[in-house]
């Protein structure tokens, strides 16, 4: 566990500190698979609700970091992500035209399913001091519920909007939903129902 006193902000890499953290799950995806043409519609909707909800935690000074697949490419580098994600002949480019990192975002890139695994995350939580997740992003019974789960271990307070995700199968959907509220006990009220003021809160 590394030890936030010694250097407040990691030597200058995490100058924020806020109770609650904004994580945007593979929200920068190309959206290649059979199908997708059904599914594009729904994401850039969700798209544009996370993209408001970022905004106004902005305003509230809530940071936000992108945990994203690195393409299948061993290659940590979110230039080559966006890229790919925007390039013209990629289904999901209306959805990471939304939600293009800004320079005061953090970026994540994972080789697995969960934020957690193989990734700084911890080490990045730590020194925001953060105590409160509010997940967001795709797929919420694939990535988004594996890193709620990591996070359920290691004691955050989760928050997952439930307009602020999507499945491809509505069945899906509503398993994940399931086990988010009554094994991790995840809020999963709607975003404008977001209580920012207790987010940031730094008692409980």
């Amino acid at each position: 566990m590394p030890h936030p006193e010694k250097h407040p902000d990691l030597h200058g890499n995490v100058p924020d500190s806020c109770p609650a953290v904004l994580l945007l799950v593979d929200v920068l995806n190309p959206l290649r698979f059979e199908g997708s043409e059904r599914f594009v519609p729904r994401a850039v909707e969700v798209g544009q609700r996370i993209a408001a909800l970022k905004a106004a935690f902005k305003r509230a000074g809530i940071p936000a970091i992108y945990i994203n697949d690195n393409a299948a490419r061993w290659r940590s580098d979110v230039r080559l992500v966006l890229e790919e994600c925007l390039s013209e002949d990629a289904p999901g480019r209306p959805l990471a035209r939304l939600l293009v990192p800004e320079p005061c975002d953090y970026v994540v890139l994972k080789p697995k399913h969960s934020g957690f695994y193989s990734t700084p995350l911890d080490t990045l939580l730590v020194y925001l001091r953060a105590r409160r997740l509010i997940l967001t992003g795709f797929s919420v019974e694939r990535c988004l519920l594996f890193t709620a789960n990591d996070a359920f271990l290691r004691d955050y307070e989760l928050f997952v909007p439930r307009d602020c995700t999507a499945a491809i199968d509505e069945d899906d959907a509503h398993a994940a939903f399931r086990i988010l509220e009554r094994v991790l006990g995840a809020t999963t009220t709607p975003a404008d129902d977001l209580d920012l003021a207790r987010l940031t809160r730094d008692g409980s």
